[in-house]
């Protein structure tokens, strides 16, 4: 590229949804550094423009004693079926050796620990869309436990392929040897979420870990048990969560005044967008043949995004279009 620079507006969208400096194991506890990146920015415009994979880092949950630690290890090794394994390689196989590590920790926290009711472990899940080679997403999750956790936290983990997205269970034991405890805040997550996709990108794996609005998205995923419930309830077996009739009378609400967040959410979408264009038009119009064709692909990006829509709006769109449907003339006649 010979004469890129990233627009402002596309900058607001990269930064992170919540403050970075906030992020307080990165120096004291982990072995991560938040210096600026010697990456162009270009790459990074060039995998959001073509929708690079995004990675997923998330907590699923935490071992509260040593029978809940055995449980867990239990299930992600689906009983001994899979090799644990830990820092330097270190492989664990089979129940007994599962068993044993459960016992060592929960040795261990007896000794050091100072908070009987404190977790024991710490269960995170790295995942990739389907179509990812299983080994790289296991070997770039080896790179990030030993980046994050290295010799200060135990851990192991374990490669499952039973899904269509390969995924890691790691375990990070809660307690650190020097005493630190892992309680990582959301901008711990986003740091965790970089390093995954850092080291993906390594393994000559596509990956990218954008705050959502980058990618045109406005509104929050469901939770897993919420989106169960409704999947039930759509499918009439079950009745509807509370959530959604929740949502359901916020939207059927007379319309007033937008609320000063959904506002601001808009003007915020508007402003990426349109420093997104204003770069693809001058990229168009450069020399460069690189420079063309990804003013292209980022005027292909934009046009594709969907809008900026909420959930209440959505809703409320839904329940007009039901309001205005003709009755049919069985109905009239009732």
């Amino acid at each position: 590229m010979n004469d890129f620079r990233v627009p402002s507006g596309f900058e607001e969208a990269l930064r992170p949804p919540v403050r970075m400096r906030r992020a307080r194991l990165a120096h004291a506890v982990l072995r991560v550094t938040r210096g600026k990146g010697s990456e162009p920015a270009t790459a990074r415009l060039q995998r959001v423009a073509r929708r690079a994979p995004e990675v997923m880092v998330k907590i699923t949950g935490r071992t509260r004693d040593g029978d809940h630690l055995q449980r867990h290890l239990d299930y992600i090794t689906r009983n001994g079926r899979l090799v644990l394994e830990g820092p330097d390689g270190e492989c664990l196989s089979g129940r007994a050796e599962v068993r044993a590590l459960a016992e060592d920790w929960r040795a261990e926290l007896d000794l050091l620990a100072s908070r009987k009711d404190a977790p024991v472990s710490l269960s995170i899940v790295l995942s990739m869309p389907a179509g990812v080679e299983p080994g790289r997403v296991h070997d770039a999750s080896r790179a990030f436990a030993d980046a994050l956790f290295g010799d200060r936290h135990p851990y192991v983990f374990a490669l499952h392929t039973d899904d269509r997205h390969p995924h890691v269970h790691l375990t990070v034991r809660a307690l650190g040897r020097d005493g630190e405890r892992l309680n990582p805040r959301k901008a711990d997550l986003q740091l965790w979420r970089e390093t995954f996709a850092a080291a993906l990108r390594d393994r000559g794996v596509e990956a990218e870990a954008t705050p959502r609005r980058a990618r045109g998205v406005v509104r929050k995923s469901e939770r897993t048990p919420v989106r169960k419930l409704r999947e039930r309830f759509e499918r009439g077996e079950g009745a509807m969560p509370e959530t959604l009739k929740g949502a359901l009378k916020d939207a059927a609400r007379s319309p007033g005044e937008a609320a000063v967040w959904e506002v601001r959410l808009r003007q915020r979408q508007a402003q990426i967008r349109k420093a997104l264009v204003v770069e693809a038009l001058r990229l168009q119009a450069s020399k460069s043949d690189a420079d063309r064709t990804l003013g292209l692909e980022i005027e292909a990006f934009v046009r594709t995004l969907p809008p900026a829509a909420t959930r209440r709006e959505i809703l409320a769109r839904a329940l007009k279009i039901e309001r205005e449907k003709p009755v049919r003339s069985k109905d009239r006649t009732r």
